[in-house]
């Protein structure tokens, strides 16, 4: 899919997401995909920012009971949200940036996967990110604030498996007050999933949006 391109089904939300935006906001995009997090709280080592993890989180107690047994590590190769009209398979590794934060996509249409992380259906908390609008029109992550509780989302594994989660609510983050701990911490040996996004107003000064929108969900199977 180009990024430029609307899937079936929304482009009556493309309609009302350019006729909200200025002048400049269609002429600038969105520059970034700032997680707001300065740095991610992973439990892994944090590769050359300087600084250690704003919200240390506990490890998961080993005899926490797990709801879903939960998967063995394999990357995600594709995504699917059938509620979106979201399929694809044009994934990229994230890492961190130099001042800690997590590194945007590439590609407007490019789903990112935090690699510093869990993969998708393994034990902890998997984040995909991906834009949600370039200069050009919508992108990859567009339309993810309509999603709600209950939606299913798909990821496909590199290993030949496919993780299968439920939606179990959305949320909007003011990137001033991004909830680091809740969004990458530990699970209590669950395995969870995170699709994250910019949101909230676009600031035509910055030339970003100054909330992220972050999608909770459940390991089903």
């Amino acid at each position: 899919m180009s990024v430029g391109s609307i899937r079936p089904g929304r482009g009556r939300r493309l309609v009302g997401h350019l006729a909200g935006m200025s002048a400049a906001a269609l002429l600038m995009g969105a520059a970034t995909l700032d997680t707001g997090a300065a740095t991610l709280d992973t439990g892994a080592a944090t590769p050359d920012t300087g600084a250690g993890p704003a919200e240390p989180a506990p490890d998961p107690s080993p005899s926490a009971a797990r709801a879903v047994p939960v998967m063995d590590p394999a990357p995600p190769v594709a995504l699917s949200v059938p509620a979106l009209d979201l399929h694809t398979a044009e994934f990229v590794r994230l890492g961190l940036t130099d001042t800690g934060r997590l590194a945007a996509p590439g590609p407007w249409e490019a789903v990112g996967w935090w690699s510093g992380g869990p993969t998708p259906g393994e034990e902890g908390a998997a984040v995909l990110a991906g834009h949600v609008d370039s200069r050009e029109g919508p992108a990859v992550f567009f339309g993810l604030e309509e999603l709600e509780r209950g939606h299913r989302i798909r990821v496909d594994r590199a290993d030949g498996s496919t993780a299968r989660f439920a939606v179990e609510r959305v949320a909007q983050h003011a990137k001033d007050d991004f909830p680091t701990r809740r969004v990458y911490g530990a699970t209590s040996g669950e395995a969870e999933l995170r699709l994250i996004t910019c949101g909230g107003a676009f600031d035509t000064a910055s030339g970003h949006y100054t909330a992220n929108t972050v999608v909770y969900a459940r390991f089903l199977d």
